[in-house]
């Protein structure tokens, strides 16, 4: 039985990079998928590997590419990347690269473009909620899905350290979550959607504009100013999953990695919870 046709590869390679211009940042996600075609028939039919580049090694090309090439937009680095492994395996006759962006956008506060702040584009979901009796109501508003991220400003250090633990202290990570909020009013304010997004925008320059101790830390803050800038709330809650952006270890090939690119992952996940009121 002839072998018609045959390609492999990595997909759902994912990988962010930082390109630092001073304290400008620009950040590109990426999910990659490299397939190939050449001479790779014998792997099939006959049980030899000799030819066949480990798929491992294909996400490993990915993410020294992304190392040497922080600052290139995504069409750019594809073609870098697709060359990379023709110049690299003569045995391929071709191969695809696709990559979907994850498209942060710049934050900007007081007009000012922020270098190193970001918020997801397409972002959140509005939310209302109320609970009606014969006696009352209460009206909460809120927003589901709220992403947002800064490249740099934000530490984790000084915490209890038993024999379980393993993370490192750091005072310079990336700090990304996407947020569940909500805040209850206690009178009407003169327009809902005006107060809603004074809300929102108070609560990511606390968050982008301000050094960051823990999540714990900025949470609290972002609270305490949404209720300063917003009188017609009393209280506000906020749930804040952490995503995860993993240092690559590019040490193996010869390549440092000072803070340039990252493995996205969301699985498993920090999860920090805090209301904030009035006294």
């Amino acid at each position: 039985m002839p072998l018609i046709k045959n390609r492999y590869g990595k997909g759902r390679v994912r990988v962010m990079r930082i390109h630092r211009d001073g304290e400008r940042h620009e950040v590109s996600q990426l999910n990659v998928k490299a397939m190939m075609e050449g001479d790779f028939a014998r792997t099939y039919t006959d049980a030899d590997n000799s030819g066949s580049v480990s798929t491992d090694t294909i996400k490993n090309i990915v993410n020294i590419v992304a190392r040497e090439n922080t600052g290139l937009c995504t069409e750019e680095f594809c073609r870098v990347l697709a060359k990379k492994y023709l110049d690299s395996y003569p045995q391929l006759a071709s191969v695809v690269i696709r990559a979907e962006e994850r498209k942060w956008n710049r934050l900007s506060f007081g007009g000012k473009p922020h270098p190193h702040s970001f918020i997801l584009d397409s972002n959140g979901k509005p939310t209302v909620e109320v609970t009606a009796t014969r006696d009352g109501s209460t009206l909460m508003s809120g927003i589901d899905g709220f992403t947002f991220m800064k490249s740099t400003q934000s530490g984790w250090a000084g915490y209890l350290k038993d024999s379980y633990t393993t993370i490192p202290e750091t005072d310079d990570r990336m700090c990304a979550t996407s947020m569940v909020a909500s805040w209850e009013w206690s009178a009407k304010p003169a327009s809902y959607p005006a107060a809603n997004a004074k809300i929102l925008a108070t609560l990511l320059e606390v968050f982008g504009a301000t050094y960051s101790a823990s999540v714990q830390d900025s949470l609290y803050r972002m609270g305490e100013a949404a209720l300063a800038a917003v009188p017609e709330i009393s209280e506000i809650s906020m749930a804040c999953p952490n995503m995860h952006f993993i240092l690559m270890n590019l040490s193996a090939f010869g390549l440092d990695n000072n803070n340039d690119v990252f493995l996205p992952t969301d699985e498993p996940h920090g999860q920090i919870e805090c209301t904030v009121g009035r006294g």
